[in-house]
C-alpha cells in the first residue's frame, strides 16, 4: 500500500534531502531506519529536493509501505509506527505522521503548490545560528520589498536556476512573495508560493533581494534579471542556513498544519 509521510527535519548535518553516493542525506537516513523497521527496503520518494544546510518544517514523502514485512506486527496503527520510527530517527528529523494515499499518489508530481520561508536577523544571537541568516551590511529592506513584489508572474525563472541543471523547463507561476519584519525580534521573513521551483532558485531570489537591498541593483532590475534568463545576471546564492521549505499542497490531500514560527501567512491553524 502506498503512504504519505509527513516529516520535518534540520538540514544542518545533512547534504540535502536527495541520496548521494558519498554524503549523508535525510533520504538515506530515513531509509536506512524504514528498513530496520519493517525488515524490508522501503525506498522513499519525497516532494522536492532541499540543497545542503537547508531545513524543512514540512516536508512529504511517499512510500510502498510492505503489508507483509517480516515485523508488520510491531505496531497496531501508523501512529504508533510513527512513534517508533522517531525513536529510532536522530533528533533531527521527525515524522508527524503517515496516511494511507491511493497507489498512484505522489508525492513530487502530485503537488499543487509549495512554499518556502527565507529567515533572517540584523544582530548576532548565538541560538539562531543555523537557522535564519544574520545580515551583516546595511540594508533596505523596504527596497527588496518591492523587487519581490515584481516576482508575483507566471514567467521564466531561468536567471535563478543553477546552471547545469537537467530542468526540462524553466517556466514557474510565482503566485506570493512577501517580505515581512518581526519588529520586536528585529528579524525579517521572505515568504515565497509558486506551482513549482527550479534547484537552487530560492536561494537565489534572495541573493538578488540582497543585491537591491544593498544597493548593487534597483528593485525594477529584478525584471531585467528575469528577462535575460542569464544565471550571471542574478545575485549570488544566499546561504542555505535561513531558508525552510515550509509547504506543500495537493488537491486530495490535506496536510497537517505547520506549527510555530514557520506558519504560513494567513493560515489560521
Amino acid at each position: 500500500m502506498r503512504v504519505f509521510i509527513e516529516l520535518s527535519y534540520d538540514g544542518t548535518p545533512f547534504h540535502g534531502w536527495q541520496r548521494q553516493p558519498n554524503a549523508l542525506t535525510v533520504q538515506e537516513v530515513i531509509e536506512a531506519q524504514l528498513a530496520l523497521f519493517t525488515g524490508v527496503q522501503v525506498p522513499i520518494m519525497g516532494c522536492g529536493r532541499t540543497d545542503a544546510g537547508v531545513h524543512a518544517s514540512y516536508f512529504v514523502a511517499h512510500a510502498d509501505w510492505p503489508e507483509h514485512s517480516p515485523k508488520s506486527k510491531q505496531y497496531r496503527d501508523w501512529s504508533e509506527a510513527a512513534w517508533k520510527l522517531n525513536g529510532m530517527l536522530p533528533k533531527s528529523i521527525a515524522i508527524h505522521r503517515i496516511t494511507e494515499v491511493s497507489n498512484t499518489a505522489h508525492a513530487r508530481f502530485d503537488a499543487l503548490e509549495r512554499g518556502y520561508v527565507y529567515r533572517m536577523h540584523t544582530y548576532k544571537d548565538p541560538f539562531l545560528e543555523g537557522r535564519s541568516v544574520r545580515v551583516m551590511r546595511e540594508t533596505d529592506f523596504t527596497a527588496m520589498q518591492k523587487a519581490a513584489q515584481l516576482l508575483i508572474r507566471k514567467d521564466d525563472f531561468a536567471a535563478f536556476c543553477k546552471a547545469g541543471s537537467d530542468q526540462k523547463s524553466t517556466i514557474c507561476d510565482v503566485r506570493y512573495a512577501e517580505l515581512r519584519e518581526d519588529v520586536k525580534e528585529e528579524q525579517w521573513t521572505f515568504e515565497i508560493r509558486a506551482d513549482r521551483f527550479l534547484r537552487n532558485m530560492v536561494r537565489a531570489i534572495m541573493g538578488t533581494l540582497f543585491d537591491v537591498g544593498q544597493g548593487r541593483m534597483n528593485p525594477e532590475d529584478i525584471l531585467r534579471v528575469i528577462q535575460r534568463r542569464d544565471r550571471s545576471e542574478a545575485g549570488a546564492s544566499a546561504p542555505g542556513s535561513g531558508l525552510y521549505l515550509n509547504q506543500v499542497t495537493y488537491a486530495d490531500f490535506k496536510a497537517l498544519p505547520t506549527k510555530g514560527f514557520m506558519k504560513a501567512a494567513g493560515d489560521a491553524n
